[in-house]
């Protein structure tokens, strides 16, 4: 008899009825034999959890008593699931069959990977990736992150030209596979970054201790995509913005240097908004730059309470803002394999 790992699906809502009523059938359809599914509630105002409970009776449902956004959220939940392995899905994820078990087995067979990612293909495109995540995510020497199959805002057709299985530098957390030993070991996500690039932060530290990251493309997924915030949305540009800077200096080599950089480059997509009449995007990145300074002590603070060493490993040797909008690369495949460390 085979002793499969026991797996915990955590699925985080707020105000999601009309995502739960799309996709969690085909998760709760799910046929890996040692499962577990959790709802995680972020104090929804909406009657998705009523919708659970009708419904759904055998999946339990973990309350948090405010809107503690992704990252806490998270958190807060996962402190009340025991399992081998959690996987953090988004509520707008339509999985496929046996989208689990490959994962799984592959990670059993290599215990340096901590975190894993499928191919996440376009709910609305069947046969596009998506944006978050794609096939697996990496990152510049800048800290610009980007993903095979996704650079900035073009997204490449599913070709199979990423159906190889291989180590990456971030896993999305539209669906993170990830061992729960490793998430405590590394304390969950940064609190500090409500929503937008924790994922990233995440498997930075995990890198940075010394495990790996992967992307097997033998299991997909179709993610809607935007369930949050719309793409336009300035707060949603304001969290990137800076979780982009905090994680930088939290995790980078040579943080000041990176974010000095970093900063001169920001004004330039600032002024890019303004003149593309999109000011209240303009004006995130002012904020996001405020937030920074104002948070600097306290990144600081985490950075050194955090013992690893800052390490380089798949980071992209490149700005890839140049690759993308001076030398007109638009795939992952454009850029140079030997510049990947």
């Amino acid at each position: 008899m085979h002793n499969y790992p026991s797996v915990a699906i955590v699925i985080l809502n707020w105000n999601g009825k009309f995502h739960l009523e799309s996709f969690l059938p085909s998760v709760y359809n799910s046929t890996y034999p040692n499962l577990e599914f959790v709802i995680g509630d972020n104090a929804s105002t909406d009657d998705s959890i009523d919708f659970i409970e009708n419904n759904f009776p055998l999946i339990r449902i973990i309350r948090n008593d405010a809107n503690y956004g992704f990252a806490e959220g998270y958190n807060r939940v996962l402190e009340q699931v025991e399992a081998d392995y959690f996987i953090l899905l988004n509520s707008d994820v339509e999985v496929t069959n046996n989208w689990i078990e490959p994962i799984i087995a592959a990670m059993e067979s290599d215990p340096e990977v901590a975190a894993a990612q499928p191919k996440i293909r376009s709910w609305s495109l069947k046969d596009s990736f998506e944006y978050a995540g794609a096939a697996g995510g990496f990152i510049d020497r800048y800290g610009y992150p980007f993903c095979r199959g996704r650079l900035f805002n073009h997204v490449e057709r599913d070709i199979g030209q990423y159906n190889d299985s291989k180590e990456i530098f971030w896993a999305t957390g539209a669906a993170l596979f990830i061992r729960s030993d490793r998430w405590k070991e590394i304390g969950g996500f940064d609190s500090d970054f409500f929503a937008h690039m924790e994922e990233i932060d995440l498997c930075w530290r995990l890198k940075r201790r010394g495990h790996k990251i992967w992307y097997y493309s033998d299991s997909e997924v179709y993610h809607v995509g935007g369930g949050t915030l719309d793409k336009s949305n300035a707060q949603k540009t304001f969290l990137n913005f800076r979780n982009n800077l905090f994680m930088i200096l939290k995790n980078a080599r040579y943080p000041n240097c990176t974010i000095f950089i970093r900063l001169w480059l920001d004004l330039i997509a600032l002024l890019r908004f303004a003149l593309s009449g999109k000011f209240a995007d303009a004006g995130a990145v002012s904020r996001a730059h405020i937030d920074l300074f104002r948070n600097y002590r306290r990144m600081i603070k985490k950075r050194n309470a955090f013992t690893a060493p800052f390490l380089t490993s798949k980071v992209y040797d490149g700005l890839i803002i140049w690759d993308f909008f001076v030398k007109n690369k638009r795939r992952f495949g454009d850029l140079r394999e030997d510049k990947f460390s």
